[in-house]
């Protein structure tokens, strides 16, 4: 059931995702999570700017009620779970932009006046990294 994958920086991508609320695929049979994914790795691959961040995919984060889902994450850091995306390239650069900083921060801790405008309202939860809480 486990994939191993490379630790760091990364964003975990809900390949299973809705496209939105109210539809579960595009008319081809694709899944919001596997376009968004798609559109993250398209932006990844073709900016140096974000080859720090690693953008893997895995069927279904458990959010179901919030459609494209994806977990930023880092080794040692706190890591955000967010969603309610539309599946489209602003919000794969945004989550990018977002993992980025999350990826240079010391904790995983990225000032709320540093978030980019396409990530706000998106949050769900923090997940500490183990072994600490946060305080």
């Amino acid at each position: 059931m486990l994939r191993p994958v490379r630790p760091g920086a990364s964003v975990v991508v809900c390949s299973t995702c809705r496209l939105s609320a109210e539809q579960r695929e595009d008319a081809a049979g694709r899944r919001g999570g596997a376009l968004l994914a798609q559109a993250m790795q398209k932006i990844r691959d073709g900016d140096p700017a974000y080859a720090g961040v690693a953008v893997q995919d895995m069927p279904c984060l458990f959010a179901c009620q919030r459609h494209c889902t994806v977990h930023v994450r880092g080794t040692g850091k706190v890591g955000y779970v967010l969603g309610d995306f539309t599946p489209d390239e602003d919000a794969a650069r945004a989550i990018l932009d977002y993992a980025v900083r999350h990826a240079e921060s010391e904790e995983g801790v990225v000032r709320y006046a540093e978030w980019p405008q396409g990530v706000k309202g998106h949050f769900i939860v923090r997940t500490p990294p183990e072994g600490f809480v946060c305080s």
